[in-house]
């Protein structure tokens, strides 16, 4: 087996004179010092380089601009909606994804600790009191006592750098773990934003349900009267009755959509479902578009993005395991020693004549495993390799997720445009039909009609409505926005070491 090339600096010697055995011991240090820091087997990890495009293929230049679009860290408060901003702001402090993501930093934290206390030695006390009464019979009879205190330390000398890389992998991992609390924190405040604007949305459609059921029900007792003057017949008055009862039968399902956006608030807040229902009992508008926006570069998207970050610091914490599994095919070296002291009586402990010491320096290496340990290697480097393609599709992912958002909400606002036009169009017929058919001159089936035009336009306006500020959320969430460097992680913060 090929031992790596290793590069030493010289030992330097100790000038002062001393006695063999701690001359002995000095030299054991000296060479495991020197052989400590010799080599580091395993890849060196680099950071990939992205290839991303210069700019974002779907910009709307009266919608967005890739100029850069500032901090991102609190996006929500550009909506003006202080009760969002209250939700959000609770989320943030309570959420139970955001805890646990929290509460795995933490774990991470103490991983890195226990990896770097490999480098050092490793040093444990004793102390003992022992008293024998030997038999009459069998020996002289007499009472011993025995006592020792004592110090002994371990040390596994990091050779090939196997604990460094431990160390180094560790290391990668806390900052995956740091980079994963920030993405929770970004899927957290969208999901906040989705489910506020979802139930403001849910809340605007049952209003227009309820108007249109109001309307349709006066307009059903217009022709119940006129039926009874013998005006019309009484199949007006059915087919009224039954546009009557299909919109009166949405609204429950609208209610129930509604509780269901509610309670997935109350989720994310960490509540119980039902605790918000009060405060958003008042039906509110939807929080308002801004007319333009700021989207910057891709490549600022990726620098943003912590998913990418995640997935970039767990790529190097893999190729370091596979320095930690390459150095285990070779040899290991480790230092022990005790110092202490016996003595018969417990005042002859402070004697010098009670003290003893120890000195053993060791050696094991792989000699035959059948290929297990290479194959440990192969297995690591496959690992890797993962990782590298978990984050490149990651980068993609970001990309994509960007260019969605930029394509929904460019067309989102021609949709809004259109269906604004229609509604207006539909409650202007309908009023003319209403109209022609007081005075005889159209038949109640164009009644009718007019009246289911304008239920669905309007009900598709507020949708659309409602998809243009979902999107617009997608987007900030697609951009990473909901934290930034500066921001602070606030119980996580608290636990490092």
């Amino acid at each position: 087996m090929a031992l790596p090339a290793l590069r030493c600096a010289p030992a330097v010697p100790d000038p002062l004179p001393l006695n063999a055995p701690t001359a002995a011991l000095r030299l054991v240090a000296l060479i495991a010092l020197g052989l400590a820091g010799c080599a580091t087997v395993g890849p060196d990890y680099r950071a990939p380089t992205p290839a991303v495009p210069a700019d974002w293929s779907r910009i709307d230049a009266p919608l967005v601009h890739a100029a850069s679009p500032g901090d991102l860290s609190h996006w929500w408060r550009g909506l003006n909606d202080p009760l969002l901003s209250e939700l959000v702001e609770q989320a943030l402090l309570a959420n139970p994804d955001l805890r646990s993501a929290q509460a795995r930093l933490r774990e991470a934290r103490a991983r890195r600790a226990v990896a770097a206390a490999g480098r050092l030695p490793s040093v444990t006390g004793s102390g003992s009191a022992r008293r024998s009464d030997s038999s009459a019979e069998n020996g002289s009879g007499t009472t011993r006592n025995l006592f020792s205190a004592g110090l002994d330390a371990s040390w596994e000398l990091d050779v090939f750098g196997g604990i460094r890389r431990g160390i180094e992998a560790a290391e990668a991992d806390l900052q995956s773990s740091q980079a994963s609390l920030h993405d929770t924190q970004v899927s957290l405040v969208a999901e906040v934003a989705l489910n506020y604007v979802e139930v403001r949305a849910f809340q605007i459609r049952l209003g227009i349900a309820r108007d249109n059921l109001a309307s349709q029900s006066e307009t059903l007792q217009l022709t119940d009267w006129r039926a009874q003057a013998g005006l019309v017949s009484s199949q007006d008055v059915e087919q009224a009755r039954s546009n009557q009862a299909l919109t009166r039968a949405q609204i429950p399902v609208l209610e129930t959509s509604l509780a269901e956006s509610e309670h997935g608030l109350d989720i994310l807040l960490g509540r119980s479902p039902g605790t918000l229902h009060a405060r958003l009992a008042a039906p509110g508008e939807l929080p308002s578009v801004p007319v333009q926006i700021a989207v910057g570069i891709p490549a600022d998207t990726l620098r943003q993005r912590p998913d990418v970050h995640v997935a970039e610091r767990r790529l190097a914490a893999e190729t370091a395991r596979v320095g930690v599994a390459e150095a285990a095919r070779y040899p290991s070296f480790n230092l022990s020693g005790s110092v202490g002291l016996e003595a018969l009586t417990l005042g002859a402990l402070g004697s010098g004549d009670a003290a003893t010491s120890s000195l053993f320096a060791g050696i094991t290496g792989p000699i035959f495993d059948a290929g297990r340990r290479r194959a440990q290697v192969e297995i690591q480097d496959a690992v890797r390799e993962q990782a590298q393609v978990t984050y490149e599709q990651a980068v993609l992912t970001a990309l994509q997720e960007v260019e969605n958002a930029l394509v929904a909400l460019a067309r989102n606002r021609e949709r809004v445009e259109a269906l604004a036009n229609a509604a207006e169009a539909a409650r202007n017929a309908a009023q003319m039909a209403q109209q022609r058919y007081s005075a005889g001159l159209i038949d109640f089936q164009s009644v009718l009609d007019t009246e289911r035009s304008v239920l669905s336009a309007e009900d598709s306006l507020a949708s659309s409505r409602a998809d243009g500020v979902l999107a617009l959320i997608r987007l900030y969430k697609a951009l990473g926005g909901g934290w930034s460097p500066q921001t602070e992680t606030r119980p996580a913060d608290k636990d490092a070491p």
